[in-house]
């Protein structure tokens, strides 16, 4: 099963201890053959609406700031309760906040 993991941004900046112990995290998920990606996201983006065959197109962002999704994985797992783990230990690791696990459906 896939699953993704977003992480709402913060106000906190991240330190060298921060980035360290995210590396390891990251390759020892690689190592397992667990994470497929992985990324941050701008704060921005761009909507697309569709109402009655229109097509608006609105420049973000959209949200408050605390709201928006800065990064995200994509994990390959056997099960949910195993994507929560990772979550666990990646919210563990960066501290207060903030992460929203989703299954991905879908070839």
């Amino acid at each position: 099963m896939r699953y993704l993991m977003t992480s709402l941004a913060t106000d906190t900046a991240p330190d060298e201890k921060l980035f360290a112990e995210m590396g390891r995290f990251i390759e020892e998920m690689t190592a397992a053959g667990i994470l497929l990606a992985t990324g941050g996201l701008e704060p921005g983006g761009v909507r697309l609406t569709s109402s009655g065959g229109e097509i608006t197109v609105t420049d973000g962002p959209f949200a408050e700031a605390r709201e928006v999704a800065a990064g995200f994985a994509l994990v390959e797992v056997r099960s949910k309760e195993e994507a929560i783990e990772l979550g666990r230990r990646f919210r563990a690791i960066v501290g207060d906040g903030e992460s929203v696990i989703q299954q991905v459906f879908g070839p």
